[in-house]
């Protein structure tokens, strides 16, 4: 069945949902600078001279100052994100800051470092201030690419999430409007040939016309109550078909039969409104109107496995040449689809001995 529209409250919701946690990005980062000062202290106790704090000063002066940095990143993440279809782009609008961010971070790790050292009464040695420069600036902007490699990846996918999200309930939208379409092209269609049977008694038979006109009218005050709801029990439906039945039988009452075979287990199985009319109309139409001799109409409604199986079927008529579905079956159909996807179906069979329409709905998606 299709789904109600969410309203603009409900899609913030659903857009802030399907967005990557900040916990687990954080998680991730804080896993990522663990391992890298644990492989540093692991490497630098190697050296008899090295304490293992300094290690730790190290990489954990990076990991701060960088922190702060990937903070800074992750707020202007919304600002960026409509750029995430153009790679380049949106990975330039990080890199263009990043001759700023790396005087910044080497100047302010190495004077937390140095700071440190003093504290403890030691001189922090290292290489030239050039090739620190040098050395940082290229280290820095590998991870800098590494970690907007994994935001990109993150925001991509959230972004994808939410379009997807959005075209789903257009197409929501869109399968409501067919239906909705489909659903008023079909009452006035058998309504107007109700109408045309009531016409033909009464100039004949002004009885029967008036028995035909109040059974009529109680079609229309079901098909203008439908006119809200998509679906129906499979008993409420079965009532309307009775109703449309006892019309054309009073105009065709010498010549049809007409029997019921439903399995009271599956009558409150919802359906969508008014989908046998035209099963039932197509027999009428076809089978009965052509023939002067007896025809015997079946309606049978049984679960068969997982679906629910509604057979109409007429005897000792068949295909006419050249045969095509008319206005009703495709209607029938393309509302099948809209509501059940290709699980359901409908299918006309001509065995020989009479012609069948047999309608397929997935019980589980009906009961939902």
């Amino acid at each position: 069945m299709t789904a109600r529209a969410h309203s603009p409250a409900e899609d913030v919701l659903i857009e802030r949902r399907e967005t990557f946690s900040p916990r687990v990005l954080a998680a991730i980062w804080i896993v990522f600078w663990l391992l890298m000062i644990g492989a540093s202290v692991q490497d630098a106790l190697r050296n008899p001279v090295t304490s293992w704090w300094e290690p730790v000063l190290w990489e954990g002066s990076s990991a701060l100052v960088a922190s702060g940095f990937m903070l800074l990143a992750a707020r202007v993440r919304r600002r960026y994100s409509p750029y995430l279809d153009r790679p380049l782009t949106w990975f330039g609008m990080y890199l263009r800051w990043l001759p700023i961010v790396s005087v910044v971070f080497i100047v302010t790790v190495y004077a937390i470092r140095h700071g440190v050292y003093a504290s403890v009464g030691r001189i922090y040695e290292h290489p030239s201030w050039v090739y620190i420069f040098v050395y940082e600036t290229v280290r820095l902007t590998l991870y800098a690419c590494l970690w907007l490699g994994v935001l990109f990846g993150i925001d991509s996918h959230a972004q994808w999430r939410i379009e997807e999200h959005r075209l789903l309930q257009t197409r929501r939208a869109l399968a409501d409007a067919k239906l909705a379409q489909l659903q008023a092209q079909l009452r006035p269609h058998f309504l107007f040939n109700a109408l045309n049977t009531v016409s033909a008694l009464m100039h004949t038979d002004v009885d029967r016309a008036d028995r035909l006109v109040a059974t009529l009218g109680d079609l229309l005050r079901i098909s203008l109550r439908s006119s809200a709801q998509e679906m129906t029990p499979l008993a409420d439906e079965l009532h309307t078909l009775e109703l449309y039945a006892d019309v054309m039988c009073e105009r065709f009452r010498d010549r049809v039969t007409l029997a019921w075979d439903i399995d009271p287990a599956v009558r409150d199985t919802p359906v969508p409104v008014l989908l046998l009319q035209p099963l039932l109309e197509n027999v009428f139409k076809h089978g009965v109107e052509g023939t002067v001799a007896q025809v015997a109409i079946v309606i049978r409604a049984r679960r068969e496995e997982d679906c629910l199986r509604i057979v109409v079927r007429n005897c000792g008529s068949s295909f006419a040449p050249g045969r095509r579905d008319g206005l009703g079956l495709r209607h029938c159909r393309e509302r099948l689809i809209i509501i059940y996807g290709p699980a359901a179906s409908l299918r006309v069979l001509d065995d020989g001995s009479g012609v069948s329409a047999c309608v397929t709905i997935p019980l589980a998606r009906a009961e939902s």
